[in-house]
C-alpha cells in the first residue's frame, strides 16, 4: 500500500475539518436529540475512515473514488451546517422578546398646514389623562426636547374627548398611543380619514421574560394583531387563543376567546370591564393577565402574530388541510364543508370571515382554531424539515415570542426524538351580546359580549385535564 499523495492528504484534512464543523453546528443548536446526534457522528466517522482507506489504496481508481466521496460529503456537510446555523440565528430573532414598543403619535386635522413638529411648536396640544400616563409623559418630554420650548397643553378625561376637541378646533394637535386608534375608529365615524400623523415616537419598555420549562405541560397565549410595522408594536388583539401543551401525552388544546368578551384588565381597569381586545392596548402582558384571571390558568409564554404573516407561514408549509364546519364564500374564495386544502391567501380569508355565520365572531374564532390546528399538524410532520429554513425565514419578522431560543430548540429536539403526531383539540368561549361602556372608551357605549360563566368553567376544567394528562 503506497503512501497517500499530497492532494489526498489535503482532501482528508478538509473532510476532517468539515466533519467537525457539521457536528459542532448540530450540537450547538440544541435541536438534534443526543441519540440522533450520536448516529450522525457515527456516520461521519465511518465516511471519514472509508475515504481515508480508499485514498491510500494502491488502485488509482479507488483513490479517485475516495476523493469524489470526500468532496460529496463536504458539500453535504457544508450545506447542513449552514442550514442549521441559519435556523439557529432565525430562532434567536423570533424568540426571547425582551421589550414592547409603544408607538406614540402627534396627530393634527387632515387639512392642517403643518408638515413637521417644528411647524406645530406654538400649537395647543391635547392629552388624555385616563390611561397610559407613563408613555404620554415620556412622549411630551420628547416633544419639548425636540421643539426646544414648553408647549401649550390641555387635558381631557378620555382619548375620545381629546380626539373630539381636535376635530372641533379646541386644540390643534393631539398626542396619544397609536394603540388607541382602533378605539377612536369605533367611537368616531371616519376618524382616521379626518386626521393625519404629524410625528411619532417609539417608546421601548422592558417586559418580564422569565422562562419556564417546555419539558413539562405549559400554556401559550397566541395573539393575532392586524398592524403594519414592527410586530412588537403595542396593539389591540383581534385573535385570542390559549394553547395548552402537554409534551408527555402529545396533546394540544386550543381555546379561543372572542375579542369582544367583557372582562376586567388586571392592573389597568380595576373593577371596571372592557373588551378583551382593548387589553392589548396596554401590552401583551395585560391581555395575558385578563385571560389568566378569566380561566384561572398561568400563561407561561406568548406569541404575537400578524394576520398577514399567516399567509407566509401557510405558503412556506406548502398549504394546509383545514376542516370547515360550513360551506361559505369569503375574500373571493369558496370553502366547502369538510376538508379544504388552502394556500396562505385562502387561509387568511377563511380565518377572517364572520358575516357568513349566524354565530358571527364565535364561528370566526372556531375557524381560526381550525387553521392553527392544521398548521400545527403540518409543522410537526417529519417532511417539513426539508423546508424548515424557508418557514423560519418567512416568519422571523412576523412573529414575536418570549420563548427563548433554547426553549424553542428543546421543543424541536423533543419532536425529532419522540416523533408522532400531536392530538389537537379545540374549544371556544361563548357569551351574550350587549352594548355597554368600556374602560378604554369612556362614556361611549360599544358592542360587548358578556361571558357565559358556566361555559367558562367548563373550558377551564378541560384545560386542567389536558395539563394533568387526563
Amino acid at each position: 500500500m503506497r503512501h497517500i499523495g499530497i492532494i489526498g492528504k489535503f482532501i482528508i484534512l478538509l473532510q476532517l475539518l468539515m466533519s467537525a464543523w457539521l457536528v459542532i453546528s448540530l450540537w450547538s443548536t440544541g435541536m438534534i436529540p443526543m441519540k440522533m446526534l450520536a448516529v450522525i457522528v457515527g456516520i461521519v466517522f465511518v465516511l471519514l475512515i472509508a475515504a481515508y482507506v480508499m485514498q491510500v489504496s494502491d488502485s488509482l481508481g479507488t483513490n479517485l473514488l475516495g476523493m469524489i466521496l470526500s468532496v460529496l460529503f463536504m458539500a453535504v456537510a457544508a450545506k447542513g451546517a449552514t442550514i442549521f446555523m441559519s435556523a439557529n440565528s432565525m430562532l434567536a430573532n423570533v424568540g426571547g422578546a425582551t421589550y414592547k414598543i409603544d408607538n406614540m403619535l402627534v396627530v393634527v386635522r387632515i387639512d392642517d398646514p403643518a408638515e413637521n413638529l417644528m411647524d406645530a411648536k406654538d400649537y395647543v396640544f391635547g392629552r388624555q389623562t385616563y390611561a397610559d400616563q407613563e408613555n404620554t409623559e415620556k412622549m411630551l418630554s420628547e416633544i419639548r426636547s425636540r421643539v426646544g420650548q414648553e408647549i401649550s397643553l390641555l387635558e381631557y378625561d378620555t382619548v375620545q374627548s381629546e380626539a373630539a376637541a381636535l376635530l372641533n378646533g379646541e386644540i390643534q394637535a393631539a398626542v396619544y398611543n397609536e394603540a388607541f386608534t382602533g378605539v377612536l375608529e369605533e367611537s368616531i365615524e371616519g376618524y382616521s380619514e379626518r386626521v393625519k400623523v404629524l410625528d411619532h415616537f417609539e417608546i421601548r419598555t422592558k417586559v418580564d421574560t422569565a422562562g419556564r420549562s417546555v419539558n413539562k405541560p405549559f400554556n401559550v397565549y397566541i395573539s393575532g394583531i392586524d398592524v403594519s410595522g414592527a410586530i412588537t408594536t403595542t396593539s389591540r388583539s383581534d385573535v385570542n387563543i390559549i394553547m395548552n401543551v402537554n409534551p408527555d401525552t402529545k396533546k394540544i388544546l386550543l381555546t379561543t376567546t372572542p375579542r369582544d368578551y367583557y372582562v376586567t384588565i388586571p392592573g389597568i381597569s380595576g373593577e371596571r370591564r372592557d373588551k378583551l381586545t382593548h387589553a392589548g392596548i396596554y401590552g401583551v402582558d395585560r391581555s395575558m393577565a385578563a385571560l389568566e384571571n378569566l380561566y384561572g390558568v398561568e400563561l407561561s409564554y406568548y406569541a404575537k402574530v400578524n394576520f398577514t404573516s399567516l399567509i407566509k407561514i401557510v405558503d412556506a408549509l406548502g398549504g394546509v388541510d383545514v376542516e370547515s364546519e360550513y360551506a361559505f364564500s369569503a375574500g373571493g374564495y369558496s370553502f366547502s364543508e369538510g376538508i379544504n386544502h388552502l394556500d396562505g391567501d385562502a387561509a387568511l380569508a377563511f380565518s377572517r370571515e364572520r358575516y357568513s355565520f349566524s354565530d358571527g365572531d364565535n364561528q370566526r374564532g372556531k375557524n381560526q382554531e381550525a387553521v392553527l390546528a392544521a398548521i400545527i399538524k403540518k409543522a410537526s410532520s417529519p417532511a417539513v424539515l426539508a423546508s424548515a429554513n424557508k418557514i423560519l425565514a418567512s416568519i422571523s419578522k412576523s412573529v414575536e415570542t418570549n420563548m427563548t431560543q433554547d426553549e424553542m430548540a428543546q421543543l424541536i429536539s423533543m419532536q425529532l426524538s419522540d416523533g408522532g403526531d400531536w392530538d389537537v383539540e379545540s374549544q371556544a368561549a361563548s357569551g351574550k351580546g350587549d352594548t355597554q361602556t368600556c374602560f378604554s372608551s369612556g362614556s361611549q357605549p360599544l358592542y360587548v359580549m358578556w361571558p357565559d360563566d358556566v361555559a367558562v368553567a367548563e373550558l377551564s376544567e378541560k384545560m386542567r385535564l389536558v395539563l394533568e394528562g387526563k
